[in-house]
This record gives structure tokens, C-alpha cells and sequence, in this order.
């Protein structure tokens, strides 16, 4: 015989996770990793958005801008696109 179980989320807390230090952490190891095996100079920020921690990865020159215009680069450094 099964019994029921609900979960409740606790959204101030999950906000405050995805918004934590901790988080921030994770989304520069990971931005920097992916900006370290670029061909060109690319630069990442990350910054908390309304309810989250936000990492963007752009490129930081005009030669990288056409690279990732003419190869699409990011795709491919965040494995979206091969």
C-alpha cells in the first residue's frame, strides 16, 4: 500500500540559492573554462537577475565578434553546437 507524499518548495529559499555565492562560484568555473579554450578573446560577468544568478560569455574583440559570427564559436565552446 503506497502513501502519499507532497513536497513543498520553499521558493525564498531556492531564490536564495540560485542567488548564493555558492552559485556565482560554479557559474565562473564554469564561464572561465569555456573562455579559456576559446581561439579568440572572449570575456564572461556573472550577476544576479531578479530571482537568479546569470553568467553571459561574450566576445571581447572585433576579430572574436566575426569568429563567433562566421564559426559560431560559443555554440560550439558550450557544446551545443560540433
Amino acid at each position: 500500500m503506497s502513501k502519499s507524499v507532497k513536497f513543498v518548495l520553499d521558493l525564498k529559499g531556492w531564490n536564495d540559492f540560485c542567488k548564493s555565492e555558492w552559485m556565482h562560484e560554479v557559474l565562473n568555473e564554469f564561464s572561465s573554462n569555456i573562455v579559456s579554450t576559446a581561439p579568440e578573446e572572449y570575456g564572461y560577468n556573472t550577476h544576479n537577475a531578479s530571482f537568479t544568478a546569470i553568467t553571459n560569455i561574450y566576445p571581447n574583440s572585433a576579430e572574436a565578434a566575426k569568429d563567433n559570427w562566421d564559426n559560431n564559436t560559443l555554440l560550439k565552446m558550450v557544446g551545443v553546437l560540433k
